[in-house]
């Protein structure tokens, strides 16, 4: 009994890996960046993935048992596997990637296996055994090798799930730790970071009929920089970058997600983020109290020994649909919802938005929400005089309806994500001005990166009509938008020379150290950065 049992048993655990490879290879990844950016319990995505695996497994047990006598019953149930594995390839290689198929793929793949699988029962015959035997003896080889791989896998989801388990607990900030700040020599310092901000389609091609009302009243006073040579193409390299002043091409994090080092291309060596190496310790250096409200990046996990005020969020939803907040009961439920969504838009005529994408812009609004909250309170508080702020838009996806002015997890682009940026520093010039300090203030807005056009998103079934006539077909101008706004600055100015985002950190200190007064202080600094 036993050996008739481990044999269908081993053998589903193979296929039950198989079909989770999407769900479990981000978290056993030795990057580690899942749990690196994961905001929320980190314990519940490992509890959910080993959940999901446990009861695949049962019900591939089930299912071979019943499959375990020779006969027509044995060969349907093994060529309802065999057909499944294509169409569960491809959604595991898009849930890995990123790189959502277009529906005739999916479509068209289920169509042909269901048309295999109806062809084989109608025109099934005893003949078939024999050459179906030596299949399955091979298909059990193959399984069975996937299967050892699975017990590998438990181990490190126990294993990183355990280092995992206090990814988010708060940690003692500075001011906690050291007291507030004293009084600041300089201006206050206000660092706005509008992520995937295009130079190009801010201020030098904008799309027709594209209003942009709040970039074009702040660059009256301020300075823009028209070709800002970009740190990097990806967030999680870039930020830390500019942070510290050092070029980044890579990041490498630790299994519990805390401990982040950083990859030189300049010396090909990788060295510790040192937090008291950034701007943060350079502005509590001159007094100043640093407070971030940020996405994507764990700033409170990273900075805490130089921040005395941090909230962080991101919210995305892991593959599959886990979301890091949610209970198990709640993940499994809203699994098996996605996946029966996810099957409809496949039905001819369904045009609904699908599933993954809609989830994915409604946690991207509640990133902004907060993030919005959160950054509003620490502009409003006059004890923080260095300020960074790093915002959820323009990114794509679009979650903004610009027509109608409203936030929507339906369809959207990267320009209705332009007009909500604009809208975003309306209000934050809005809020600064009510409480006298917008004037007075220091003020620096870029994109940590451009609009990655070819490079991501015209690759995605998301891009629309509009980004492809915007986009030029998809070009990709990796200039990002940078705009200055010194301390009563009234007039415009440009700077068209070439300048390198890496020097953020020290315009900042420039800034923070009172040094740039005038748009041509500021291109003597620029001119010598070169």
């Amino acid at each position: 009994m036993t050996k008739r049992f481990f044999l269908p048993a081993f053998t589903a655990f193979g296929i039950a890996t198989l079909c989770l490879l999407a769900i479990l290879g981000p978290l056993i990844s030795s990057s580690h960046l899942l749990i690196y950016h994961t905001s929320g319990p980190a314990l519940m995505l490992f509890a959910t993935a080993l959940f999901d695996l446990g009861m695949l497994w049962a019900l591939f047990t089930a299912v071979l048992l019943l499959a375990e006598k020779p006969g027509r019953r044995q060969f349907m149930i093994w060529a309802a596997i065999v057909l499944a594995l294509p169409a569960i390839v491809l959604k595991n290689a898009s849930m890995l990637t990123g790189y959502v198929p277009a529906r005739w793929m999916n479509g068209s793949l289920l169509a042909l296996s269901l048309t295999a699988y109806i062809t084989l029962a109608i025109y099934w015959k005893p003949a078939f055994l024999s050459r179906f035997q030596r299949a399955q003896r091979f298909l059990t080889v193959v399984f069975g090798f996937v299967a050892l791989n699975g017990i590998l896998v438990v181990g490190q989801l126990l294993w990183y799930g355990w280092q995992a388990r206090g990814l988010n607990t708060p940690i003692a900030l500075h001011q906690s730790a050291a007291g507030p700040a004293g009084p600041a020599a300089g201006p206050r310092v206000i660092w706005i970071v509008l992520d995937e901000l295009s130079y190009q389609q801010v201020y030098e091609r904008r799309f027709p009929n594209l209003k942009l009302p709040a970039f074009d009243e702040i660059a009256r006073q301020s300075t823009v920089f028209t070709h800002v040579v970009p740190a990097g193409n990806f967030t999680e390299e870039v930020l830390p970058a500019l942070i510290t002043g050092l070029p980044v091409d890579r990041i490498r994090v630790s299994s519990n997600g805390k401990a982040l080092s950083l990859h030189r291309p300049d010396t090909e060596r990788w060295q510790a983020f040192d937090p008291h190496q950034t701007v943060f310790q350079d502005a509590l250096n001159a007094g100043y109290s640093t407070a971030v409200a940020g996405w994507f990046n764990p700033y409170c996990r990273i900075l805490p020994q130089v921040l005395d005020r941090c909230f962080w969020t991101y919210q995305l939803p892991n593959p599959g649909g886990i979301v890091a907040g949610r209970s198990l009961t709640d993940n499994v439920l809203h699994e098996i919802v996605h996946r029966v969504e996810s099957t409809s838009t496949l039905l001819p005529g369904n045009d609904s938005v699908l599933p993954m994408l809609a989830l994915e812009a409604e946690m991207h609004i509640a990133d902004y929400l907060e993030l919005r909250t959160a950054g509003d309170s620490i502009l409003t508080d006059p004890h923080a005089g260095f300020v960074f702020l790093h915002m959820p838009i323009p990114h794509p996806d679009g979650i903004y309806d610009r027509r109608n002015q409203r936030l929507t997890t339906g369809p959207s682009s990267y320009l209705d994500n332009l007009a909500l940026a604009d809208s975003y520093l309306a209000h934050v010039r809005e809020l600064l001005q009510q409480h006298g300090t917008w004037d007075s203030s220091a003020v620096v807005i870029m994109g940590d990166h451009s609009w990655r056009t070819s490079l991501i998103w015209a690759n995605t079934t998301s891009w629309t009509p509009e980004e492809q006539a915007a986009s030029h077909g998809g070009q990709f101008d990796d200039r990002p938008a940078y705009i200055v706004k010194l301390p009563h600055q009234q007039q415009s100015a440009r700077i068209d020379l070439p300048f390198k985002a890496i020097d953020t950190r020290s315009l900042l200190d420039a800034l923070i150290a009172d040094q740039l007064h005038t748009p041509d202080d500021l291109k003597a600094w620029a001119k010598k950065q070169n």
